[in-house]
Parts: C-alpha cells; structure tokens; sequence
C-alpha cells in the first residue's frame, strides 16, 4: 500500500509507475531519450488531486471553457492564507495574471523603466535573468551567502548601485529560494524590507513555491513584515498541486502599492485560462489534504536523498533545504567540471538542471527534483554515481 498521511490521504509520490509517467508528453518526459531518467524541470510526478481532477471534468462536462471572471481565484487563496500563513488581504489588492513569471513582468513595468535595474540573489531561478533582460531591465547579482540565506552586506551594496543616480530599481526576491529550497525567515524579510526603503528599491516577491515549505520551517509571506507596504507578490497554485499547464496566477500589493496594481492594463488579465482558475481554486480549496500528503512524501524523499548521497556519492555536498521539492547539489569535488549535469547525463542517463545557468555560484552544481517516487531516485543516484568513476567502482562492490 502506498505510504498515507496522518489523515489517510495516499502519499502522491507513490501512485504512479515509470510506464505510467512515460506516456506523459509533457517537456520533462519528451526532452531526453526515453533511457534517460529526467529529474530536472518542476514538474512532479504525481496524478492530479482528486478535487482538481472533479472540478476540471465537470467544467468540460458543461463546456464552460470560455474566459475568467470575477474573484473565486483571489478569494481561494487569501482563505488559504489566512489559515496556512495567518495573512489576510482583499481581493481588491490583486490582479489576475497569466503566471507568476508574466505577472512579474508586469509588476516590473510599473515600477521600473527601460535600463533600469533589477536586483537578484543567485544562484537563482534562471527565467529572472531571461525575462529581465527581455524586458530591457539591467541585472545586478547579490550573491546568497556561503550557508545559502540572504546576505545583508550583498543587498546594500547592490541596492546602492541599483540606485545609483536616483534611477529606479526593483528587487526580484525567491521566496522560498529556487534553487537552494531556503525559506527565509520574518526577520530576514523584515530586514530586506527595512533596507529597500531606506535606498527607494521596490520588492517584487516570487512566492510560487509558498506552499511546498516542508515541516520544521514556516513561510512568512513577504507583505506580512513591517515596511513591505510598497512591495508586491506573486503567488499560483501551480507548483504545489502540479498544475502549471493550467495557466493562471495571483499579483497581490502591499497596503501602499494597490494604486500602481490597479494601472496594470485589463488585457493583462486576459492571458489566463478559465481552466487553469477553476483547477487552482479547487486545489486551494479542495485539495489541502492532498499537499499535506505530498509535503510528508517530500520530507521523506530528503532524508532518503542524503542516505543515498552519503553512501553512494559521498563527495557531493548538500544542504537540505526547508522548502519546493528541489535539491541543489554541489559536485566540485567529484572532478565533472563547471557543468557535472553534462556528465551524469551522458555517463549515467540522468537528467538534471545544470547550475550554469542559475548565474554566480551555479559552476559546479546541478538542481535535483525531489518530487518523485523513491524507487525513481533511488536509481537515479545509482546512476549518477556510475558516471563518477572512483565512486562507481566502489558502488559495484557493495553487497
């Protein structure tokens, strides 16, 4: 029987075979060959919560498959908050977006202008580079310190050259933190808030990953801490309840930033899709037994990732993170390279993300997707320990 939850909900990561997951044509099992294992784009190998999966069928039964309308998705998740994170704003102070990274866009030109300059902490999330860029905005790097939190030395030096000649900037934080799964804590936040008001920079918080923070942590929403009045956040349903072919997604203001959210222009509001609002209103809704079931799976397959890295990969360093369902491994110590994902995909028929595009501090390091079955990571370790050499030898001679 599948591992369960306190409350009898079947653990997600364990309901579905390789065979089952292989007749997928999404980007993570169309990418590779088919004898590779891919663990590398967010993307879960998990069936869809049963709520979700009711609420979208009976939509189609109906056909009602036209455009969105009203507040349901803004409702859903300030009542989710107001139980998960104890923070409550109006539906009024948001805007439906097509997803979080568009609805960054956006939030990005109200506040800056072109050449202007956005502020991120790598090694990050490799789309806020590529959308920033796109945008005409200039990317400046303050770099994670060595335990992977937020340095504060960092942020005021790049908010002062963000700055610098009165122009206007933005801070674009990861909040939990892709790739290195860190949820930072209220008084992390608090300084991060203290210090953009002090140097004019306006907060723009992707919080995607908001509700895959695993037990032992606490997600504090960056518009809860004092001095986040002007900032903005970012949140969807589509990464906890895997749901990002349904598009849809939330911008929500601090109390001082409705008035710029309510100049983003209408057709913004276009892009969703009604079935992506009805599917991330009913996981919110619905479907919180489901996560609950899914964040015990994810705890279990971190400490089940470490087991096998310290017997099977010894030389990788990892520090487990508190939140998503991704692993940043660092294997500068096995001799692979700056770019060790080339390697266990070649040599082993894994597939992970290369750190390299994650920007400073991603050389020699690969992001590793948890959210999959045990089985499926076991043997992608065993394989990403045959194409290390030394460890593989020592791997074959294990009883």
């Amino acid at each position: 029987m599948p591992a369960a939850d306190a409350g009898g909900t079947p653990d997600p990561l364990r309901r579905l075979t390789l065979a089952d997951l292989r007749r997928r044509t999404s980007m993570k099992w169309r990418t590779y060959e088919p004898d590779v294992l891919p663990l590398w784009v967010a993307e879960m190998d998990v069936p869809l919560a049963e709520p979700v999966a009711e609420a979208l069928t009976e939509a189609v039964r109906l056909g009602d498959t036209g455009y969105p309308a009203g507040t349901v998705y803004a409702d859903a998740l300030r009542d989710f908050a107001r139980h998960r994170w104890d923070w409550d704003f109006p539906a009024s102070r948001t805007a439906l977006v097509p997803d979080v990274m568009l609805g960054i866009v956006e939030v990005l030109k109200l506040v800056t202008g072109p050449g202007d300059a956005v502020v991120v902490n790598c090694p990050v999330y490799p789309p806020f580079y590529q959308f920033v860029r796109h945008l005409g905005r200039r990317v400046i790097e303050a770099p994670l310190d060595a335990a992977g939190r937020l340095d504060p030395a960092a942020l005021e030096s790049a908010f002062a050259r963000a700055t610098e000649g009165g122009r206007r900037a933005a801070y674009l934080l990861c909040s939990p933190h892709n790739p290195t799964g860190t949820v930072h804590t209220e008084d992390e936040l608090a300084d991060v808030a203290a210090r953009a008001v002090a140097r004019g920079v306006r907060v723009v918080a992707d919080e995607i990953h908001a509700p895959l923070v695993l037990p032992g942590a606490r997600h504090v929403p960056y518009l809860t801490v004092p001095g986040s009045e002007t900032g903005f956040a970012l949140l969807s349903a589509s990464k906890a309840w895997n749901l990002a072919g349904l598009k849809a997604a939330l911008a929500v203001a601090g109390s001082a930033a409705a008035r710029e959210l309510a100049a983003m222009p209408e057709e913004v509001g276009h892009g969703p899709s009604h079935l992506g609002v009805i599917a991330h209103t009913a996981a919110l809704r619905h479907a919180t037994g489901w996560l609950d079931s899914l964040l015990a799976g994810l705890e279990r397959n971190r400490r089940l990732l470490g087991e096998l890295l310290t017997r099977l990969l010894p030389g990788v360093r990892h520090r487990p993170g508190e939140g998503t369902f991704l692993a940043w491994l660092d294997c500068r110590a096995l001799g692979l390279g700056d770019d060790p994902a080339a390697a266990f995909l070649d040599r082993g028929r894994v597939a992970l993300n290369s750190g390299l595009p994650f920007g400073t501090g991603g050389a020699g390091h690969v992001r590793l997707n948890l959210a999959t079955s045990p089985e499926i990571l076991q043997e992608a370790v065993r394989r990403m320990a045959s194409a290390v050499p030394d460890t593989g030898r020592r791997t074959r001679e294990d009883p």
